[in-house]
């Protein structure tokens, strides 16, 4: 396991971007896989395994979500008190603070979930309302996932911003993410809506099933 994290370590230093495609699209389709075997259609007995399903979800990780987290996690760690501390602690500490809440109120709610749900959906290549399709999507599950969202990643971010290096970050969500992309997965592909919560007629929605 050590040997394998030194070697995961090097090719992160030395071809960050790259290493973090594959590893983000790997761990988007396990958070995918899980959802499809924890949460599965209950009017199915013995469901089949949805590929596409999975694929999709890769495709996602890998080529959307890999360059971007890359990207915004190396303009976060630019981001600091305008006002410095002679204890490093108390200057370390408001950095972290502002890191988090500028990662949970600026990139999850505007950047990272509406991408999540716009994207996916679009990935099914549904040609017909589209546009209603993906409204849906974002009507139906948007509040209620940033409201689980700021029930676990804040203080994970916090630990994470803290205490860990700068290119291990991206790393350590993608890995605390595989339970976070399974119930995203779960969401996106539920069949159970409720319909009436969001008033919109059952005959609208396009996206049930894959």
């Amino acid at each position: 396991m050590a040997s394998l994290f030194a070697k995961y370590n090097k090719l992160l230093l030395k071809r960050p971007l790259l290493t973090n495609i594959i590893s983000t699209g790997f761990l988007f389709g396990s958070g995918d896989f899980l959802a499809q075997r924890l949460f599965p259609p209950i009017d199915v007995p013995i469901p089949p395994y949805d590929f596409p399903r999975t694929i999709r979800a890769v495709i996602y990780g890998s080529i959307v979500f890999a360059p971007i987290g890359s990207r915004w996690y190396r303009v976060l760690n630019i981001i600091k008190m305008p006002v410095r501390f002679k204890k490093s602690k108390i200057s370390a500490v408001g950095d972290t603070l502002l890191r988090v809440g500028a990662d949970q109120l600026i990139f999850a709610p505007f950047i990272g979930i509406p991408l999540y749900y716009t994207v996916m959906t679009l990935f099914r290549f549904e040609t017909e309302n589209i546009y209603e399709t993906v409204k849906t999507q974002l009507d139906i599950n948007w509040w209620n996932t940033l409201k689980s969202n700021w029930l676990v990643w804040p203080l994970f971010q916090l630990f994470n911003f803290y205490l860990l290096p700068t290119h291990f970050r991206l790393l350590a969500v993608n890995l605390f993410s595989i339970g976070w992309n399974c119930y995203l997965s779960y969401l996106l592909n539920r069949k159970d809506i409720d319909i009436k919560s969001v008033g919109i007629p059952e005959h609208e929605i396009e996206f049930e099933g894959t």
